[in-house]
């Protein structure tokens, strides 16, 4: 028994899920959800690229910044080679000025003072050249992806434009291939469609209306002629009792007595 339960609750899941997607299904196939859909989609894409276009704009600014940096940084290279060479001419000096005895030019203080610049500012370049040969390595990467992500920016673009066009295609295909399947089912006998239905209903009402008023205008001549019918009937009729008046002298009697009668009234009393 419980396996017959099973079975049959089985069955009406089945039978629901079947209804449910065929029910989705249709749904999805109807034009204006075509269409939401790919209003839906299009929106969805255009959202996202949005947002890519956010994060490539970030990788430019990014760009610009160390663009930016490397101008400073080359700036301060070419000013700490200058200081270098400035401290280096300025312990040159010194060299002639000692005529290049090597333990005068040391033991002036001016001396240590350049040795001391010209490392400080040696090393100082080192770095900053290091950190510049770092920042233009980063840009080649940085520039190559940026031009690799604004191309593909520009084939979205393209895509969201085709989709555009896609949406209008998708839509009239489904309309027309609606209307072929009405057609066809019409044919075939097997379509559902109230359209013909009401069509055809519309079409007997019309028929039934131009009927009924056919039948009211020949009624209406109809009456017409009876009532004729009827007048014809009753002049016969009166002919028919003159005549007989006539043929017994009633009608001559009755014509003396009112010609008498007439007589009588146009004579006066004396």
């Amino acid at each position: 028994m419980f396996k017959a339960v099973g079975k049959y609750f089985r069955a009406v899941w089945y039978l629901m899920t079947f209804r449910v997607t065929k029910a989705s299904d249709t749904l999805r196939m109807n034009p204006g959800v075509v269409s939401a859909n790919y209003d839906r989609v299009i929106e969805e894409k255009r959202t996202r690229l949005n947002q890519y276009k956010d994060a490539v704009s970030a990788m430019i600014a990014q760009e610009e910044s160390k663009k930016e940096r490397l101008r400073t940084l080359t700036e301060e290279i070419e000013k700490l080679e200058k200081l270098r060479a400035g401290a280096a001419a300025k312990a040159k000096k010194l060299v002639e000025q000692y005529s290049g005895n090597i333990e005068s030019v040391k033991a002036d203080p001016d001396y240590a003072k350049c040795q001391a610049a010209f490392k400080d500012f040696s090393s100082t370049l080192a770095e900053k050249q290091q950190r510049a040969s770092e920042i233009e390595e980063d840009l080649k990467q940085l520039v190559a992806n940026v031009s690799g992500h604004k191309t593909q920016i520009q084939g979205l673009m393209r895509e969201l434009d085709r989709l555009k066009e896609e949406k209008h295609d998708a839509v009239a295909d489904i309309l027309s291939a609606s209307e072929e399947k009405q057609i066809a089912d019409m044919m075939t006998g097997l379509s559902n469609d109230r359209t013909s239905e009401e069509l055809r209903e519309l079409r007997e009402m019309r028929q039934k209306a131009s009927a009924n008023a056919k039948i009211s205008r020949e009624l209406a001549g109809m009456e017409t002629q009876r009532a004729e019918a009827e007048f014809m009937e009753y002049a016969q009729a009166s002919e028919a009792d003159n005549e007989f008046d006539a043929l017994i002298g009633l009608t001559s009697k009755e014509s003396s007595e009112k010609s008498g009668g007439q007589r009588d009234a146009q004579i006066p009393e004396a």
